[in-house]
């Protein structure tokens, strides 16, 4: 049961955290559509981890957990979100979150985690945990729309002026190597699956794989390699960058623990 709970806060935490990054636009965003793009997106993805919560919550039955304390009062090594979604809005050597962001760096991100995610709430959909499977249908609409939503603006950089061309190339030859993380396996997806509950997320690969080289090669972009050290976000080693995250996600919550709103 515990490596199942892990599974679900893998999922709803994937969800949170690339929620908060995305929100990181919300009134800087290049143009005003966009800035209400990302903050829809945003908003999207934090109901999703918002109901995964929940659901772990109603699964430990313990009395105490719920979906503010999953949020809010576990520290890094207990999130299990992949390391690309943590990362800031750059491709700086030494990136930081309160450095300039890259627009580029953030829809190439986008399109390769919803490029999966579709794939992964669709199969979930039919999952034997009725709960997740109706999490996962209602999910599914949502990254429809983050999926076309990056995939065009892709098109638009890399087939776009030199500038934007060079950048969102930029952008993928930096994330690329951190998608490996979805390919490898975990404890607590191998218990998923085996109980019908989850998805084995590799049986995606080559659909993913040619669906982000369709892309790329449309927005004249090229296939960047995806190799060198393999992250293991999921299994709760994070970059550094988690930490400065969670501070200023979670600051004011464990600063009036107990207010109410």
């Amino acid at each position: 049961m515990a490596a199942y709970q892990d599974y679900l806060l893998h999922l709803a935490d994937n969800a949170l955290i690339l929620g908060q990054r995305n929100a990181e636009w919300c009134g800087h965003g290049p143009i005003l559509e966009e800035d209400l793009a990302l903050a829809n997106n945003s908003l999207d993805l934090i109901g999703q981890a918002r109901l995964l919560y929940q659901h772990v919550a109603a699964v430990r039955n313990d009395g105490k957990s719920n979906e503010d304390l999953l949020a809010y009062y576990r520290d890094v090594p207990e999130f299990k979100n992949y390391t690309l979604l943590e990362l800031p809005h750059s491709t700086a050597i030494l990136p930081t979150s309160r450095g300039d962001r890259d627009y580029a760096v953030t829809i190439a991100r986008n399109f390769l985690y919803s490029a999966l995610m579709v794939q992964v709430w669709a199969k979930l959909a039919e999952s034997t945990d009725k709960q997740l499977a109706a999490i996962a249908s209602k999910s599914l609409k949502e990254v429809q729309y983050h999926l076309r939503h990056a995939h065009d603006w892709v098109l638009r950089m890399g087939d776009g002026t030199d500038i934007s061309h060079v950048r969102v190339q930029a952008a993928f030859d930096y994330l690329m190597p951190f998608t490996q993380e979805f390919w490898t396996p975990s404890a607590m997806e191998a218990v998923a699956v085996k109980t019908g509950a989850g998805v084995d997320v590799t049986v995606f690969k080559s659909e993913w794989e040619a669906m982000v080289s369709d892309t790329l090669q449309a927005a004249t972009l090229k296939v960047s390699p995806s190799t060198g050290f393999i992250t293991t976000g999921k299994h709760g080693v994070h970059s550094e960058h988690l930490g400065f995250l969670l501070s200023e996600m979670q600051s004011l919550a464990r600063a009036h623990p107990e207010a109410v709103w």
